[in-house]
């Protein structure tokens, strides 16, 4: 009985470190440094919405924006100090995604949709983490998965 109250325990900790809100920043709380160099890469960005975000066990700003000409939804990552981290790739649907990773999400959502996804690669070794929009039961989870299928991160949106 010990035991089974331990594992219980031991689940709930579990759950809990790696759940959480998802900090979606403003504009205008976008770091400076960070600014500068966004708006010199890309003068005519709208639409530029930020969050704050970890890949890679590192603190990172996901900036998602548009050129004035497309209409496709563009990703890019920075670091706090406003160094440009590497670009993200939108993929369509849950594809991309390792095998693995379809098995686990369906243990942490029983019913879910994946609403977008984009793939991030470690532009200092090998690997990617896909950056996942699930929609269960009405709610809208950040979940992040790495090249393994396992979820660093689950936050809800």
């Amino acid at each position: 009985m010990r035991n089974y109250f331990l594992n219980i325990s031991l689940l709930v900790l579990a759950m809990t470190s790696i759940s959480g809100q998802a900090e979606v920043v403003s504009k205008d709380a976008i770091p400076t440094p960070i600014l500068d160099k966004f708006y010199k890469k890309h003068p005519n960005a709208i639409e530029i919405s930020a969050a704050k975000k970890i890949h890679f066990k590192q603190p990172l700003y996901e900036i998602m924006f548009k050129e004035e000409k497309d209409k496709e939804k563009l990703f890019e990552l920075y670091r706090p100090n406003g160094q440009f981290f590497v670009n993200a790739d939108n993929v369509q649907g849950a594809n991309m995604l390792p095998a693995v990773a379809s098995d686990n999400l369906k243990a942490m959502f029983d019913i879910y949709t994946v609403k977008s996804s984009v793939m991030i690669v470690n532009p200092n070794g090998i690997g990617e983490e896909y950056d996942l929009v699930v929609n269960s039961g009405g709610t809208d989870w950040s979940v992040v998965i790495d090249r393994n299928g396992a979820v660093g991160q689950k936050e809800h949106n």
